[in-house]
């Protein structure tokens, strides 16, 4: 792998050579730490390792890992690229997905709200407004839709599945599609309207799910299966997903 397709650590402290060429990474030292660690995300490469490991050890694991890290590091600038093609523009004319179609956004609107229509999202704006103007408008509009969205697929799949759902939070976390509480509040990520309708189905189902088993044991998936017999395929549809960022 050449020095070049290495992802080089921005706070590196450490180096190690792979293949001839040299790979920097973040080299953490813990004392509660019994083993060495390698994690691989945008940043690079971190390694965290005991206090008193030697570095010959610790470059041994490297080595020894040396393909699963060439292959995450790939995996990592493949999804740095996608969520460059997913970028907003935030302007007239930028397209953004909604339900899994695009939808052009237009300035200008005489209404004093933003409406949809068509493929059109038409925003109470002047057509000289900045980019932060566009995105919190569009992103405000989004999250309203989002909350009837989620609240008309909920209701729809609680009684298919014979549970009760009492809350609905729509979350801003970046790792988690949604959770669910035993008091039944459903957490459902605000990203999720921009995907397809039987994309947020699953999420849907499987935390509706978790109202009758807080684990993900072979009865909770019984469970998901019951009413969404094609749930692994939709499951494999949102791992590849890559979403527009949100404002935070």
């Amino acid at each position: 792998m050449p020095a070049a397709a290495f992802m080089q650590h921005p706070h590196a402290n450490a180096s190690a050579l792979l293949g001839g060429e040299a790979l920097r990474y973040l080299l953490r030292r813990s004392a509660r730490r019994r083993s060495i660690g390698l994690r691989v995300d945008a940043q690079g490469l971190s390694v965290s390792a005991p206090l008193r490991a030697p570095l010959a050890e610790v470059e041994r694991a490297i080595h020894e890992r040396a393909d699963w890290i060439a292959r995450s590091m790939a995996q990592v600038g493949e999804r740095q690229r996608s969520q460059q093609s997913a970028a907003v523009q935030w302007r007239e004319g930028g397209s953004l997905p909604f339900l899994g179609q695009p939808v052009v956004l237009r300035l200008g609107a005489r209404s004093a709200s933003a409406m949809l229509e068509a493929d059109e999202l038409r925003l109470p704006l002047p057509a000289a407004s900045d980019e932060t103007a566009v995105r919190r408008a569009a992103q405000s509009w989004l999250l309203g839709q989002a909350r009837r969205q989620f609240t008309r697929q909920l209701d729809h799949w609680a009684p298919q599945l014979g549970v009760r759902w009492q809350r609905l939070t729509v979350s801003s976390a970046r790792t988690r599609w949604g959770s669910a509480s035993a008091g039944g509040v459903i957490r459902l990520n605000r990203r999720l309207i921009h995907l397809p309708p039987e994309v947020i189905d699953y999420v849907v189902v499987h935390e509706l799910a978790h109202l009758h088993e807080m684990n993900h044991s072979a009865r909770f998936w019984q469970h998901v299966a019951r009413v969404l017999p094609d749930f692994e395929a939709r499951r494999e549809r949102l791992k590849n997903v890559v979403t527009p960022e949100w404002d935070d």
